[in-house]
């Protein structure tokens, strides 16, 4: 736990869901971030802004789609730092590929789309932890939705990831996590 942040998870005030699972070719719970995962601009060797793959099993039956987004409560601000946000992932989708959050990759599922991070990219930005600011998680949530899309809940590709789990937050069916990290 990073003194700067010391809540336990970011999930832990929001109301109890079950949980599913998620596994990752690239990333491991309580690992650290391969160098792939890390902002180009971080200029850590290796660093490639690449999501990871995910796949993920055990959801409600009730699904009707998904959410993915990658965040770090850790970073040295009030609110944290949104790397990755993808919205209506359609339920029968299970997995993401690596790269999947490239702009136009053709790497995300039909219908699904990106929110913009917190650099206003709707993309995957990898991370960069500012040297002296301890372990940062980065907390990979799947999200299963009891509507088909967001959008008919007001999220657009230039929504945040805030407003993106604010206004699903009463569609939330179950959630499954991988928390990597990396830093001191």
């Amino acid at each position: 736990m990073n003194p700067m942040n010391p809540m336990t998870s970011p999930y832990d005030p929001l109301p109890a869901v079950p949980e599913f699972v998620v596994t990752s070719a690239d990333v491991t719970d309580g690992a650290p971030l391969a160098p792939a995962q890390f902002a180009a601009m971080s200029g850590a060797a290796g660093a490639e802004d690449r999501s990871p793959q995910l796949s993920w099993t055990g959801f409600p039956a009730a699904t009707r789609s998904f959410v993915v987004t990658m965040y770090d409560p850790d970073a040295p601000t009030p609110s944290g730092f949104w790397h990755w946000a993808v919205a209506d992932i359609a339920a029968d989708v299970t997995s993401l590929d690596a790269g999947a959050g490239t702009p136009d990759s053709g790497g995300l599922p039909v219908g699904a789309f990106h929110v913009s991070n917190d650099v206003r990219a709707t993309a995957y930005v990898g991370a960069a932890p500012p040297p002296g600011t301890g372990r940062h998680r980065y907390y990979i949530a799947v999200t299963a939705l009891d509507v088909p899309s967001v959008t008919a809940l007001g999220v657009t590709p230039e929504s945040t990831p805030a407003a993106l789990g604010f206004l699903t937050l009463q569609h939330t069916l179950a959630r499954a996590l991988l928390v990597p990290w990396a830093g001191e």
